[in-house]
């Protein structure tokens, strides 16, 4: 394929990650104040997210079972546009109830996006592409990730939290119209029936190699979501006592993990997707004590190298997944992924609230520290690679 083909194929895959994860974190720069306006605890408030990803971890487990027999081109962008419009929709609510139900149609929305985008990736690249190709996708669901949170600090803090879904649901809908131009169809076609949809899930829990990495999944959004909700209210109390809006500018050290995904991206077929794990995994943990430091800037620091530590470690998973799940049930395998993934983004989203409330942050980093750690351990056992393995991409 042409140069500028594969340039426009890498700068769609992109654009996939940012539309899908511009909403899905938007509310955590805003949750001391929505803890204001509503009147609720760290804790409850901490719903606005768990809502989204409990929404997502749903979806994911329904695209495990029927995600094989979709045209992924057109429900990636399909699913772009059903995310803006409830989007919108979630801008009207007037009670954190009513919010909570929009974040988790929001959630619903998002996984036909995300999933079907990674099963393309998989499936059209050739295997030694794939963890270069993968780490543009995980760089833009980074940059999504970053945006959305940075505009929703800086428009709550400005105009109100209601205008932050107005403006991503605009960012998302203009998303899909721009990789419904750049994104080909995909040429390879999956619709081969089995003799039932449990039959793809079934062989995937009994892969040792898959459930490592589903576990590995989900101590990875364990770890995202429990330190960039609890370190809103650590950085908004004294001694730091930062706004909303500046606690948007915080998220800009994603903007460290962007480039420090892009960068091992290039590498991990070299060095091998375990080792790249056990790499993501130190930085995670040196990173996440670190933040436990009264200077800001080492703070900042703790939370670049814990943040690069999921995205690193999110694009090995990833990769991983095109050696350990067979042909015609990779959607399936990241359908279950996904799910279990978030399921460790709800946890993490209500957990280490028992750990905030009775040892604050001191208590949520040892947490996190804990299951980065167990990340570790099980991809350094789970990862083996088999004695005949059918691609060149090196475990």
């Amino acid at each position: 394929m042409p140069l500028r083909g594969s340039g426009l194929r890498l700068v769609a895959v992109f654009l996939c990650g940012t539309v899908a994860f511009l909403n899905l974190y938007c509310t955590q720069p805003m949750l001391p104040m929505l803890s204001h306006v509503f009147g609720v605890t760290e804790a409850q408030v901490g719903i606005t997210v768990s809502a989204a990803t409990i929404g997502v971890a749903i979806t994911s487990f329904l695209l495990a079972l029927y995600g094989e027999r979709l045209p992924r081109k057109r429900f990636i962008v399909s699913s772009m546009v059903v995310l803006s419009l409830v989007t919108l929709l979630a801008s009207t609510a007037q009670s954190l109830t009513m919010l909570a139900i929009g974040r988790f149609f929001q959630g619903l929305s998002t996984p036909g996006i995300f999933i079907l985008t990674i099963a393309y990736i998989t499936d059209e690249f050739p295997p030694m592409e794939i963890p270069k190709v993968m780490s543009s996708y995980v760089a833009g669901t980074v940059f999504g990730g970053f945006v959305g949170r940075f505009l929703g600090g800086m428009i709550a803090q400005r105009y109100g939290w209601h205008m932050v879904f107005v403006a991503l649901a605009l960012l998302g809908l203009l998303g899909a119209a721009v990789t419904s131009t750049l994104l080909p169809q995909a040429r390879h076609r999956h619709s081969q029936r089995v003799h039932s949809v449990w039959t793809p899930i079934l062989k995937n829990l009994r892969s040792v190699r898959l459930l490592a990495t589903f576990l590995i999944g989900f101590c990875m959004l364990f770890t995202l979501v429990s330190t960039f909700n609890f370190v809103t209210f650590y950085l908004s109390a004294a001694p730091f006592g930062l706004s909303t809006e500046k606690l948007s500018d915080l998220f800009a050290v994603y903007l460290f993990g962007l480039l420090a995904t892009l960068i091992v991206g290039r590498f991990l077929a070299r060095i091998g997707l375990r080792n790249g794990m056990m790499l993501a995994t130190a930085l995670g943990v040196i990173g996440i004590t670190t933040t436990l430091s009264h200077s800001l800037v080492l703070v900042a620091v703790g939370l670049s190298l814990a943040s690069s530590c999921v995205f690193i470690a999110q694009t090995s998973a990833n990769s991983f997944m095109r050696d350990a799940a067979p042909t015609g049930a990779r959607v399936s395998a990241t359908g279950m992924y996904i799910c279990i993934y978030y399921l460790g983004g709800t946890v993490g989203g209500m957990l280490p609230g028992v750990a905030w409330k009775h040892y604050g942050w001191p208590g949520c980093v040892a947490l996190i520290a804990s299951m980065i750690v167990l990340a570790a351990v099980t991809a350094f056992f789970g990862w083996k690679a088999p004695k005949q393995q059918r691609d060149p991409l090196p475990v």
